[in-house]
């Protein structure tokens, strides 16, 4: 077990919840209300924009940075690394990590700051890849993780999909490296799940070097968050399971040892028959589209810092997680909280 543990979670979201009727009048979009709330699971979301707040992804990781550190009991000065999990990052150049640390520690300090993007299984990849550095990098004891998502800045007008479901938030993690018998908590290891030849079914296509912006992509409405072709309606029921048991296989852990599973908040339908698939009862899981939509990069962190402040979660518990995202990208995480 690798000896990095979860010291403190964070969550942001700005603005007021607004529900599924108000988003109908804001956006002035049309869409199905009984499947978005009965099936998908989402009730109410958070979008800066239709709020009038002047807020983008490096607000709402700086934020949920914030709240975490706070939680910790630690300075601004104690983070030695700073990882941005996002799809939609403030700039494309310089990252949102370097946005993020600029923010809270006020100048130049001995440490890093980068992104990764991974689409929707960014914050379990950043995740996996923050613990091996912590296990190996003496000189750091902790790390502050943000997961983010600003998907809502990318939508076109009228985008009656996108605002459904998309929406704004973070979640972040303050990791940190214990000594020998210190802690039970540690991180047991990750499972990742590639395929780039998926890479043009839904995602931003325009504004970086292949497809610069110019005034024609605009008036043709060729920008910001495209759907180029459907996804595969069974495609997270045939996958989480799958890594699931990859994931497990691996560490000689049986599916029972599990204390609590969080999955990618996209669809609450799918995460029941995930569920089912695995033989597990939904207690042992955490859904919060319902009061946050869905967040991409920012859900795995924002659902389970719910789980641990309600309740579902304590010390000592096995806990996984699993997120896919467009690319496509799967992640998952098993670690002792």
């Amino acid at each position: 077990m690798i000896p990095v543990r979860i010291k403190s979670t964070g969550v942001y979201a700005p603005g007021l919840p607004i529900g599924n009727q108000e988003l109908k009048n804001l956006a002035k979009i049309d869409f199905d209300t009984a499947k978005t709330e009965s099936k998908i699971g989402i009730v109410q979301r958070h979008i800066a924009h239709l709020r009038g707040i002047n807020e983008t992804a490096a607000d709402f990781a700086t934020k949920a940075g914030v709240e975490a550190i706070a939680n910790a009991g630690l300075a601004a000065s104690d983070i030695g690394l700073f990882i941005v999990a996002t799809d939609t990052p403030e700039y494309i150049s310089p990252s949102t990590a370097i946005v993020v640390q600029g923010r809270i520690q006020k100048g130049e300090v001995w440490g890093g700051a980068f992104d990764i993007n991974a689409a929707c299984a960014s914050f379990s990849i950043a995740f996996d890849t923050a613990s091996r550095i912590l296990a190996n990098n003496s000189l750091i004891r902790f790390a502050l993780v943000i997961g983010v998502y600003n998907m809502p800045a990318f939508f076109r007008p009228g985008d009656a999909f996108g605002y459904s479901i998309f929406a704004d938030g973070a979640g972040a993690f303050v990791l940190e490296r214990v000594e020998g018998t210190e802690s039970s908590s540690g991180y047991i290891g990750g499972q990742q799940l590639t395929d780039g030849t998926q890479w043009n079914y839904i995602g931003i296509y325009s504004g970086a070097a292949r497809k610069p912006i110019t005034h024609q992509m605009l008036d043709s409405g060729e920008y910001g968050l495209q759907n180029l072709q459907p996804l595969p309606g069974d495609r997270n029921v045939r996958l989480w399971p799958m890594v699931v048991e990859k994931l497990l296989n691996g560490h000689s852990v049986k599916l029972e040892e599990v204390d609590h599973f969080v999955f990618t908040q996209i669809n609450h339908s799918v995460i029941v028959k995930v569920m089912e698939v695995l033989k597990q009862p939904m207690t042992k899981t955490t859904c919060v589209m319902d009061r946050y939509g869905y967040t991409g990069s920012g859900c795995l962190p924002m659902a389970f810092h719910h789980s641990v402040s309600e309740g579902r979660v304590k010390r000592g518990n096995k806990v996984v997680f699993v997120a896919s995202g467009a690319g496509l990208a799967v992640g998952s995480n098993l670690f002792i909280y």
